[in-house]
């Protein structure tokens, strides 16, 4: 089978400046290289003002009337936005959701252990996922697997500094029970 190719499209700007000769309107709102506002001004005028003062005219918001144009670096502008979305970018929060698997006939040391690693995960902020599979004659005793999780989960909602509560209910999937946790910080 042939398979066709396709050009890598290009990555969009998610902010774009119109700059100097691409202002395309009559009359805009000036801002000088100070801060300044000097209000409404020709464009022609606007660009020897900007061409005078060795910088550019780029229009900063379009969607007004007339359109707010600044004199500035164009360069430096671009520079400052990007700086601006990779710091906002930097400071997201990233959820994880981390998993715990159980079973029925878990010994007291691993469940304890695995206790402990819920609690690092959900006070660390990340959405914690607890699965029990259930096998071969396992099947025939769905409640052992029901009375195993809510162990967990009460042992969980005793621990200081944590207030769980249940993100999505118990389900079941076949022979697998899963449960999603989250931490509610007050």
């Amino acid at each position: 089978m042939r398979r066709k190719w396709q050009k890598a499209k290009p990555k969009e700007d998610k902010k774009r400046f119109f700059s100097n000769q691409q202002i395309r309107v009559p009359e805009v709102f000036l801002i000088d290289e100070n801060g300044q506002t000097l209000g409404n001004v020709p464009t022609e005028k606007a660009l020897a003002m900007a061409e005078e003062a060795g910088l550019d005219l780029v229009e900063v918001n379009p969607k007004v009337s007339p359109p707010v144009a600044k004199i500035v670096n164009l360069g430096q502008l671009k520079y400052e936005a990007e700086k601006k979305e990779h710091k906002q970018k930097v400071m997201q929060k990233k959820i994880d959701i981390k998993g715990i698997r159980l079973s029925t006939r878990i010994s007291e040391h691993d469940f304890s252990f695995r206790l402990e690693q819920a609690k690092k995960f959900l006070s660390g902020g990340d959405k914690l996922k607890i699965e029990l599979g259930l096998k071969g004659r396992e099947k025939q005793h769905p409640e052992k697997a029901r009375e195993v999780i809510m162990d967990f989960i009460q042992k969980l909602e005793k621990t200081e500094g944590l207030n769980v509560f249940a993100e999505q209910g118990l389900t079941k999937q076949g022979g697998r029970f899963n449960i999603v946790l989250a931490n509610k910080n007050n």
